[in-house]
């Protein structure tokens, strides 16, 4: 990749309670928490509370915290040894970092629980172990769901101020989706999430990246340049087409040969 030009990113998570599952695309059809019989494994939470349809996780101890955090840094270092330029924590939809930060799944009494700075400690305590094998040599990104779009969960004024504190703690961008940890109903159309980068962004004083149903090339420059966001991220988008930012920036005018692959030159729109 680095040596065609390219950077490379990669997440990390842990999926707490969403651990142990069944794949969702699983030939089998079934759903749900996969039994012991079957392959499964202990999942493990900031409290014994399920995600409706899956079963309740152990609620972790003092000693799994610490050895969780221990594992992002390992898991820091394999990557930065491996290449990669971008370490993105995932602390949205529903994993683990997310299940500490929502009041809705998270009801412990300790360090951990509780006010918003407990909340926001294991995530904060990842970052540190993260950032300190990090050392400059790799950007670092957290990805944080900005509304649990239910009444008393986590919301966009909680993220914007942890987004603030990681971003002192050495945090260089945040990407901002929403949803994933408790069951909701929310609108859903194209661009629907943006507004919560855009907020993030503001209150926070953040550098945030902007997803959900982002389709076009005039959309995304959009997002962009009104000050909304600071960049866009695509997924779908660039699964039905991977050569989706050449041709986005093809449409905005960006006459860059060099950016092509040489194989795939001759396929460049004219």
């Amino acid at each position: 990749m680095h040596e065609r030009g390219a950077k490379a990113g990669i997440q990390l998570q842990h999926a707490g309670r969403k651990a142990s599952t069944y794949r969702p695309f699983d030939e089998s059809g079934k759903h749900g928490s996969v039994p012991a019989a079957e392959g499964g494994w202990e999942a493990f939470g900031p409290s014994a509370l399920a995600f409706p349809g899956y079963d309740a996780p152990t609620a972790l101890d003092a000693a799994g915290i610490d050895k969780i955090v221990a594992d992002f840094g390992a898991a820091a270092q394999r990557a930065l040894d491996a290449g990669f330029d971008v370490l993105e924590l995932h602390a949205a939809h529903g994993y683990l970092l997310h299940q500490f930060l929502s009041p809705l799944s998270n009801r412990r009494d300790d360090e951990y629980g509780g006010s918003l700075e407990n909340r926001a400690r294991l995530l904060m305590r990842v970052l540190d172990a993260v950032t300190a094998v990090a050392d400059g040599r790799a950007a670092v990104f957290v990805r944080f769901s900005a509304t649990d779009w239910v009444d008393g969960g986590w919301n966009e004024t909680d993220t914007a101020t942890v987004a603030r504190w990681a971003y002192d703690a050495g945090a260089d961008f945040f990407d901002v989706s929403t949803s994933g940890n408790v069951p909701a109903q929310f609108p859903v159309g194209p661009g629907y999430q943006v507004r919560f980068a855009q907020y993030v962004r503001s209150l926070g004083e953040v550098p945030t990246g902007a997803v959900g149903i982002i389709t076009s090339a005039a959309q995304a420059e959009q997002i962009v340049a009104s000050g909304q966001a600071d960049a866009v991220l695509i997924a779908r988008e660039a699964l039905r087409d991977p050569h989706t930012p050449l041709r986005w920036a093809r449409e905005l005018g960006v006459d860059a040969p060099e950016l092509w692959q040489p194989q795939y030159v001759r396929a460049m729109p004219r």
